[in-house]
This record gives C-alpha cells, sequence and structure tokens, in this order.
C-alpha cells in the first residue's frame, strides 16, 4: 500500500508535460523562421509583434524572441487516473488529447503552462464526466463522452490560445470483482438470447406445421369437392343416356307395336314372361303367394292376356281412329298360338 501510494504521488508531482519546439533563437538581425512556427518578438520587454514564416529582420539588442510556439497538431497523452461512476465503481481511465495553438499570443502570455494546464482540465472533467454515467453506459457511450470532454476543454482552452481538436480515451480498466460479475451477466444474456431463439425456433416450427396441415385439409376438401362434383355429373350424364335409350326403347316399341301382327306379338310376350315369373318364385323365398289354379297353365295365360287386351284397348281404339281402314290378314287366337308353341316345344 504504501509503494501505491508513493507512486501515485510521484505521478501527481511529476513535471509537466512539455511540447517540442526549436529552442529560444539570438537576435542576430536577419532571422528565418520555419513554416508552422511563430516567433513572439518583445521590444524593450513588452510584446511587439510575432514573426511570420521565412525572412525577418530585427534590432539587435532591442528586440528579444522570449516565445517560440508550433502551430502543428500536438499529441498529449492524459496519465492514467482513477474516476467513481454512477454507481460507485472504481476505473481506471487513461486518454490522448490532440492540441493545436490557434493564438500564439495567448499561448504565450495567457497561461503558463498551456499544455500542462489543458492536460490538468482533461483530467478532471474525466472524472466529472464518469460520474454522471453508470458502468453499462460508460462503455456504450465512448463517443459521447470524447464529445463533452472536448467541449468543456475548449470552454476553457479559449483564453488560453489552444484548441482541442479530440479526446481518445485508450484503456479502461475495470476491478476483478466487477469484472466476472460483468461476465457472468454476459454469459446470462448469451443464455437467455439462446433460450428465446429457441422458443421462437419452436413457435416457427409449430406455426408451419399448423399451416401445413391446413393447407392439407384445405387441399383435401377441395379434392372431395371435386371428385363428388364428378361424381354428381357423371351420375347425371348416366342417368340422361338411360333416359334416352329407354325413350329410344319405347319409341321402337310403340312403333312395333303400330305394325301388322304387333298385338299377337305382345301377347305371346306377355305370356311367356308370366311363365318365366312363376318358374323363379321358390328361389328367393319361403314364403309363396300363388293363384288357385296353379296347374291350368291355359286359364293363367289366358288372364294374362286379358290384362294387357284392357290395357292396350284404349290405345288400339285411338290408333283405329287416326289410321285409314286396311285389309290385315285374320289373326289366330291367342289359345291356339299358345297350344302351337307348347306342341313344338313338346
Amino acid at each position: 500500500l504504501q509503494r501505491s501510494q508513493q507512486l501515485k504521488r510521484s505521478a501527481w508531482l511529476a513535471p509537466a508535460p512539455c511540447r517540442l519546439n526549436s529552442g529560444l533563437p539570438m537576435n542576430v538581425g536577419v532571422l528565418f523562421v520555419p513554416q508552422q512556427e511563430a516567433w513572439v518578438v518583445e521590444r524593450m520587454g513588452k510584446f511587439h509583434r510575432i514573426l511570420e514564416p521565412g525572412l525577418n529582420f530585427l534590432i539587435p539588442l532591442l528586440d528579444q524572441i522570449p516565445y517560440v510556439q508550433s502551430l502543428k497538431e500536438i499529441i498529449i497523452n492524459v496519465p492514467e487516473q482513477s474516476a467513481v461512476t454512477l454507481d460507485n465503481v472504481t476505473l481506471q481511465i487513461d486518454g490522448v488529447l490532440y492540441l493545436r495553438v490557434i493564438d500564439p499570443y495567448k499561448a504565450s502570455y495567457g497561461v503558463e503552462d498551456p499544455e500542462y494546464a489543458v492536460t490538468q482540465l482533461a483530467q478532471t472533467t474525466m472524472r466529472s464526466e464518469l460520474g454522471k454515467l453508470s458502468l453499462d453506459r460508460v462503455f456504450r457511450e465512448r463517443e459521447s463522452l470524447n464529445a463533452n470532454i472536448v467541449d468543456a476543454i475548449n470552454q476553457a482552452s479559449d483564453f488560453w490560445g489552444i484548441r482541442c481538436l479530440r479526446y481518445e480515451i485508450k484503456d479502461i480498466h475495470v476491478p476483478p470483482r466487477v469484472k466476472e460479475s460483468m461476465q457472468m451477466q454476459v454469459e446470462a444474456e448469451r443464455r437467455k438470447r439462446a433460450t428465446v431463439l429457441e422458443s421462437e425456433g419452436t413457435r416457427e416450427s409449430a406455426i408451419n406445421v399448423a399451416e401445413g396441415q391446413k393447407q392439407a385439409q384445405i387441399l383435401a376438401s377441395e379434392a372431395e369437392k371435386a371428385e363428388q362434383i364428378n361424381k354428381a355429373a357423371g351420375e347425371a350424364n348416366a342417368m340422361l343416356v338411360k333416359a334416352r335409350a329407354k325413350a329410344e326403347a319405347i319409341q321402337l316399341l310403340a312403333a312395333a307395336l303400330a305394325q301388322q301382327h304387333g298385338s299377337a306379338a305382345a301377347s305371346f310376350s306377355v305370356a311367356e314372361q308370366y311363365v318365366n315369373a312363376f318358374s323363379k318364385l321358390a328361389k328367393d323365398s319361403n314364403t309363396l303367394l300363388l293363384p288357385a289354379n296353379t296347374g291350368d297353365v291355359t286359364n293363367m295365360v289366358a288372364q294374362a292376356l286379358g290384362i294387357y287386351t284392357t290395357l292396350t284397348k284404349p290405345q288400339a281404339v285411338k290408333t283405329q281412329e287416326e289410321m285409314p281402314p286396311a285389309h290385315e290378314d285374320p289373326q289366330p287366337p291367342a289359345a291356339e298360338v299358345l297350344k302351337a308353341e307348347e306342341a313344338s316345344s313338346s
């Protein structure tokens, strides 16, 4: 501790930094002033004028050159200093200061050592600005911190003939415990971001899956709808085709019945279907409803023909009224036709 206190005391008592210059030249009457330098001339101890670069003539013994100012940009290292932030964290900060002499007269007579004064002002301004910020803001707002320090220095250095161009913080040393806490905070923040990203990925995945299922259901319903429409259209077309075929069959049947011997052919067809129906009675069910005279085939055929004759009589009368009379061959009775059919089959 004593060693560190001695080092700090020696740093505060160290000599002020001085800039490089060309030294104090002697007045020999004819002088050559280098570029980017300003020589201040006093005549009999009073300010006389400032020599411009190039050839200049002075009066020996009466004129003296007590100050030589460099007009180049000057770089000064600001020593490391301790500062306390708004949240009571002690930091060690050093920086670099960039200066330029604007007015050689003020720089010579306004302050004893302008560079040392500006350095001390930069250190005090740095401590003051750091006391307004927390530790996190110090690292985030280094540029604004540098700009505030430059503005504060220029407000005081205008009377010294010096302009502060910029100030840059070189290093910021944090105590070890605070550094460990910051490292833990960074790790926690990274884990938080990883968890958030993972949850967002899970959410996006669930949304994509739900959207895919939705689109699949929509497409399936549209496909089913199209299938039903096509099926209905096919059934409608089939019904139309069947209806047209049935209509054509009815037309052909009507035309056939209107021809000669059409009634006899129809009677024969009805009798044949009637007999075939009796042959299939006991194949599908055990319960049968039979007429009383099932053994008399001739009587059953006569009944079927009688039913057919009753249904077709009005149409036949109407057809005979519309058609002119013609000579037709006499048709044999239905019973005789049926007997002839049975004889041929036996």
